[in-house]
């Protein structure tokens, strides 16, 4: 039997509640130091985290200054990327080493990337070889895959003994790694053979050998499966935890539910974050020169996109002047296709993210799309036509402002579902970059067919 110990300490806890939030910031506001002080420390690690986060940057500094040093590297791993290299540039050497020194190995992989180099090195020179070499493992592997997810802290056992054995080596070890709901059984050469469930374990006859009881099936990842496609697997088969196995089918470490409900809670906040240009992890108390920073190149790309469809309603000025009408119709005819449009992005991109959709898919959904988009586009189109000659008391209009909205429609549906795919297959982020391509060309699109339609009949 084989043990690796390097456990994680993360919990599954509720949200902070707003009144214990609105508690602490009151007694922060009156001066109560100690009380402040003593509602602090009786938070979870991940609260205090929260709660950092939803502070401006003197009450933040303030806060961390009461927190208890023995929970600082807790703390640290569970901060976003902005807040932790703020907290980390203003400690000393001395404390960064202390906090991440109370790491264990797995967490400290998350948190060594923004350690100076010289806190990394002291920290390396204070372990032992089995912890550097847990470390290096872990590190070799991207964070966003499944290597990089996965925690040594794993038990192992042996086919040929008996489950008394296994019963009486686990209490003679005292405890269990946290969330452990099935143990691994491997060979001499540390391969992969299968899992022993800890409730087979417990019922089954303790004369019976491990290699008997086993699940040579088990589910197993490898260490190069991207994290999307893990938590999928753990949504799919609600799996509590799941063995990391190389190539050669040795065992590497272990992932559990805790690792898979992070990645599923940064996967949703990068669909909303990114379809805004925003950075997942951004700030929301950031300094305002790094966050412009950050905001104008998607500024400037909207800017850009925004401008060609200016330059469409300028190729049409001379119609505009004649027929002033279709200015005040231009907004609704960009805006239907807009809207329709983001409906079938987001369809897509959904898909994607939820490994639904692939390319081969594509001629299917686009004749999905299309259909959808001809039916609402003719009602939209007949009642935009009616309102039109209810408004403006002429019907020579109506037949152009019908037309341009089905057009508009059957574009959006055309551009909502080939640009999320060709910026996947060319390994662009959609929820990035789709959106701005999207409003380009049904403003575009829109703008230039109710205008062009006008200037051949009312012209």
């Amino acid at each position: 039997m084989s043990t690796s110990d390097s456990g994680n300490d993360i919990a599954l806890t509720r949200p902070q509640k707003p009144g214990r939030l609105a508690a602490l910031r009151s007694a922060l506001d009156e001066g109560a130091v100690r009380s402040a002080e003593r509602m602090i420390n009786t938070l979870h690690p991940a609260e205090i985290a929260q709660l950092l986060e939803s502070l401006p940057p003197r009450r933040r500094e303030l806060v961390w200054e009461m927190t208890d040093p023995e929970h600082d590297g807790d703390i640290l791993v569970e901060l976003s990327e902005d807040v932790r290299s703020q907290l980390i540039r203003e400690m000393e050497p001395e404390e960064l080493a202390a906090a991440a020194g109370n790491l264990e190995v797995d967490d400290l992989a998350d948190l060594l990337a923004d350690l100076p180099e010289k806190v990394t090195q002291q920290l390396l020179r204070h372990m032992d070889q089995q912890d550097r070499e847990r470390l290096s493992r872990v590190l070799s592997w991207p964070q966003d895959c499944a290597g990089g997810l996965m925690s040594t802290d794993t038990v192992s056992v042996r086919a040929d003994v008996s489950l008394e054995v296994v019963q009486r080596y686990l209490r003679m070890r005292g405890e269990l790694p946290e969330r452990t709901d099935r143990l691994f059984v491997v060979d001499r050469g540390d391969r992969f053979l299968g899992t022993l469930t800890l409730a087979r374990l417990l019922t089954g006859d303790p004369e019976e050998p491990v290699g008997a009881c086993l699940d040579p099936e088990a589910t197993r990842i490898a260490p190069d499966l991207p994290a999307s496609e893990v938590s999928q697997l753990f949504r799919d088969r609600d799996l509590l935890s799941a063995p990391v196995v190389d190539e050669q089918g040795v065992l590497l470490g272990r992932i559990t539910v805790d690792d898979v409900v992070d990645v599923i809670a940064e996967e949703a906040a990068h669909e909303v974050m990114a379809g805004a240009g925003l950075r997942d992890e951004e700030d929301v108390f950031a300094p305002v020169l790094p966050a412009t920073r950050r905001r104008l190149l998607w500024l400037a790309i909207n800017l850009v996109t925004a401008s060609v469809g200016g330059l469409v309603v300028q190729r049409f000025e001379a119609t505009i002047g004649k027929v002033a009408a279709l200015a005040v119709l231009m907004p609704i005819v960009s805006s239907m296709g807009g809207i329709a449009g983001t409906q079938t992005v987001t369809l897509i991109i959904r898909g994607l993210a939820l490994g639904q959709v692939q390319w081969r898919d594509a001629r299917w959904l686009l004749l999905r799309e299309v259909g959808i988009s001809a039916l609402t586009g003719t009602a939209m189109a007949l009642i935009l036509g009616g309102i039109t000659i209810a408004w403006l008391g002429t019907w020579s209009i109506a037949p152009i402002i019908g037309a341009a909205m089905l057009v508009n429609l059957l574009a959006a549906a055309i551009v909502g579902v080939t640009v999320p795919l060709l910026l996947r297959r060319l390994s662009i982020d959609p929820a990035l970059s789709a959106g701005v391509i999207l409003t380009m060309f049904t403003d575009c699109i829109g703008f230039a067919t109710l205008l062009g339609l006008g200037t051949l009949f009312l012209v």
